[in-house]
């Protein structure tokens, strides 16, 4: 399980997501993506399943993407990149049943985006959000700036991407970009419990009326991530960017 970069289990009818790359706070790379993308497959395709928790292992969800990977992009590679995580992040946010976000420690950047496209998101009071790319020449590029001014509004996602905020939980709680703050040792139970309350209701009603709610607030993305993934892959693609990621990498080696 140790060389398992996403792990997927189910128990009763809730299933749980795993980001499994602790030893490194959980960064995101093609790896992880892959694996995820084949573990939504096997919840879209389980009728039995009524809910599903996402985390992450050891005390980070997801610390970002994955520097030495981004440093190898052209803008040609960053483009296709981006077009496949962000698939992925969409279909668990239109996976069909409801995802509840397990925050435990770090969801920056990347991490932070993966936890936007669950449907409900639950923090540690030891978590920490936030959106670092423009500090290393790069911008969210998996559906973050879109799913973020959609969920605390224009002038709070600016003042979060543009002047790289991180911030707790308890900030994070008070303008809605989490739902609900956890102590570090109740919150996979709080998870669970969210989960249980949603599948305690009829599939077919929570089906419907997530269609209906994703359609009322998804209107125009295509095109906006469109735009979002052009724009990504001219600046992970950059020389400032290159330069930016590398010093970051030697920065974490010393």
């Amino acid at each position: 399980m140790a060389d398992q970069v996403v792990l997927y289990a189910k128990e009763g009818n809730i299933g749980s997501i795993t980001i499994n790359r602790p030893e490194m706070k959980n960064p995101l790379n093609m790896g992880v993506f892959t694996e995820l993308d084949k573990a939504l497959d096997k919840v879209a395709a389980d009728k039995d399943l009524r809910a599903v928790v996402v985390t992450g292992a050891g005390n980070a969800f997801v610390s970002g993407a994955d520097i030495n990977e981004l440093l190898g992009y052209s803008t040609q590679e960053g483009w296709t990149a981006s077009r496949f995580q962000q698939s992925v992040f969409n279909k668990l946010e239109k996976v069909g049943i409801p995802s509840i976000a397990a925050i435990n420690g770090f969801a920056l950047g990347g991490g932070l985006e993966l936890a936007l496209s669950c449907t409900y998101r639950i923090a540690s009071t030891k978590a920490k959000l936030g959106f670092p790319e423009l500090g290393l020449g790069i911008i969210p590029a998996f559906g973050g700036t879109e799913r973020l001014v959609r969920t605390v509004g224009y002038a709070k996602a600016s003042e979060l991407i543009l002047f790289r905020s991180i911030i707790g939980s308890e900030e994070a709680l008070r303008f809605g970009l989490v739902h609900e703050v956890a102590e570090p040792e109740q919150l996979l139970d709080k998870a669970r419990e969210k989960a249980q309350n949603l599948a305690s209701l009829s599939p077919v009603a929570v089906r419907l009326e997530m269609e209906l709610l994703l359609n009322i607030a998804t209107q125009g993305l295509d095109t906006s991530l469109a735009l979002e993934s052009s724009l990504g892959a001219l600046a992970v693609s950059s020389p400032q960017a290159k330069e930016l990621l590398g010093a970051f990498l030697s920065k974490g080696k010393k």
